[in-house]
C-alpha cells in the first residue's frame, strides 16, 4: 500500500496485489452511497448483473519481438509478438443474487458427482460492458470474448473491527475484447 492508497482509504487485497494490483472499493461505495446513475453496466446472457460496483478495466499487451535482418545486422528490428489480455475483475457487494456463483459452478461444481463437475458445452460466455453518461444514455460499450472464471471470492476478507460490508468478486479469463462501434453517444 503507497502514500497514495491511505490518501484515498483504500486498502489492497493482499492475495489480488501479485496479480493485478488491483484495489477493494472505496469507502463512498462500502458506506452505502450510490450514485444517481450508474456509470457502467456489464451484461452476459443477454441480462444486466445488479450491484457491480467495480471493474478492474480492459486491458491488453502485446510482445515486442527483437530480431536482426540478413543485411541489417548492426541494426535491432522490432515486430509485434503474442497479445496477452489481462483478467477482468468484477466486484460487488455480497449480495442474495446467484449469477457469479452459478457461472463459477460451471467451471467446478463441488459434489455434482464423478464426471458431472465441469460443464464444458457453455462455461464460457460473451460478456457487455457498457458505459452511460450522467443522464443514463448509453454512450460506448464494449464486448469481452468467451470469458470464463477463474477466481472467486465467494465472501472477500471482513473484519469485525471495521464497517467494511462484505463483497464478493470474480476474476474473468477471456480470449479478447473489442469495442462495439455500432453504439453511437447520444448528441
Amino acid at each position: 500500500m503507497n502514500e497514495y492508497d491511505v490518501k484515498r482509504g483504500c486498502e489492497i487485497v493482499p492475495e489480488m496485489e501479485e496479480r493485478t494490483k488491483f484495489k477493494r472499493p472505496n469507502e463512498s461505495i462500502r458506506e452505502g452511497r450510490r450514485l444517481a446513475q450508474p456509470k457502467f453496466r456489464v451484461k452476459w446472457d443477454g441480462k444486466y448483473i445488479p450491484g457491480i460496483t467495480e471493474i478492474s478495466g480492459l486491458k491488453r499487451n502485446t510482445e515486442v519481438l527483437l530480431h536482426r535482418a540478413g543485411a541489417h545486422y548492426s541494426n535491432v528490428l522490432r515486430t509485434p509478438g503474442q497479445t496477452i489480455y489481462e483478467p477482468l475483475i468484477l466486484i460487488r457487494k455480497r449480495t442474495h443474487g446467484k449469477e457469479f456463483e452459478r457461472w463459477v459452478n460451471k467451471v467446478w461444481n463441488w459434489g455434482a458427482g464423478m464426471g458431472s463437475e465441469v460443464s464444458l458445452k457453455d462455461f464460457r460466455k460473451n460478456v457487455v460492458i457498457d458505459l452511460f453518461n450522467d443522464k443514463g444514455q448509453l454512450t460506448m460499450s464494449f464486448k469481452v470474448y468467451r470469458c470464463w472464471p477463474s477466481e472467486y471470492y465467494g465472501l472477500g476478507p471482513i473484519n469485525n473491527e471495521d464497517d467494511d460490508e462484505p463483497f464478493e468478486s470474480i476474476t474473468l479469463e477471456h480470449e479478447g475484447w473489442e469495442r462495439d462501434y455500432d453504439v453511437v453517444p447520444p448528441t
